[in-house]
């Protein structure tokens, strides 16, 4: 069995029984001081990147309350080893600050997602190229105006999802086009396409757009056809409209984007 696999195995029998919340403190800990070595030659945000992935692992393995614990530990043990001044719980400069707030933030919304996933029966997003990009997006979420997190969510979905196009829609909802589900699942009128046989639908797919659980618009994905999207790429993709979301919840007037 690969070493991966039994690591995996261990964390889930773990995380399942009745210790999982002090795993789920402990974990982020032990990590953090495997990375202590490299502090100073390793990027804060690379750290806290890695540090997300630890959560969504807790999350995925574990359940919703330990993945957000997870998010609170590792954003703890950042402050702690890794922001001046160290070994205190206080940070003086500002990114990383802001850095720490964004884990904290990222975490605890991947770790939810990372267990719906998980009871789902999908596979967690643990890549560390896709955790850039939702990275990314909530740092724009949080620091740039709606209609510029939205073109950035637009361009991040043809890229990821390798669209011919997308476009995003606010207003009310038309039609009843193929819709990209919460769980990173599609479905077509009210059964579930089966992505991983047919590929994504031939015409438009929406993918909806909300702030505090109200519609605030969809992007409008216009699939290569054939291509055959794997699970994280959707679950990332529902992932980074959630922060097209997040910027929205705070706009006024309409949003426009190509």
């Amino acid at each position: 069995m690969p070493r991966s696999s039994r690591f995996v195995g261990r964390l889930r029998r773990l995380m399942a029984g009745p210790y999982s919340l002090v795993a789920a403190v402990v974990i982020p800990l032990a990590v953090s001081v495997v990375l202590l070595p490299a502090r100073g030659h390793l990027a804060n945000t690379n750290v806290a990147l890695l540090l997300v992935a630890v959560v969504v692992a807790v999350a995925a393995v574990g359940h919703r309350l330990a993945g957000a614990v997870a998010a609170l530990s590792a954003a703890a043990w950042f402050d702690f080893f890794f922001t001046r001044p160290y070994e205190r719980f206080s940070i003086s400069d500002s990114s990383d600050l802001t850095t720490a707030v964004l884990l904290l933030a990222v975490g605890l919304a991947v770790s939810q997602l990372a267990a719906r996933a998980r009871r789902f029966e999908v596979i967690a997003v643990t890549d560390t190229g896709y955790l850039a990009r939702i990275h990314h997006a909530a740092v724009l979420a949080r620091s740039k105006p709606a209609p510029a997190v939205v073109d950035h969510v637009r361009a991040e979905l043809v890229d990821l999802l390798v669209l011919r196009a997308c476009r995003f829609e606010d207003g009310s909802l038309l039609g009843h086009p193929p819709r990209l589900e919460h769980d990173g699942s599609i479905v077509v009128g009210r059964k579930p396409w089966p992505t991983e046989d047919l590929g994504m639908p031939a015409e438009d797919v929406e993918l909806r757009v909300f702030a505090h659980g109200r519609y605030v618009g969809r992007f409008m994905l216009t699939p290569v056809p054939g291509s055959i999207p794997d699970r994280q790429a959707l679950l990332v993709a529902v992932t980074l409209a959630d922060q097209a979301g997040a910027a929205l919840e705070t706009a006024t007037g309409h949003v426009t984007a190509a």
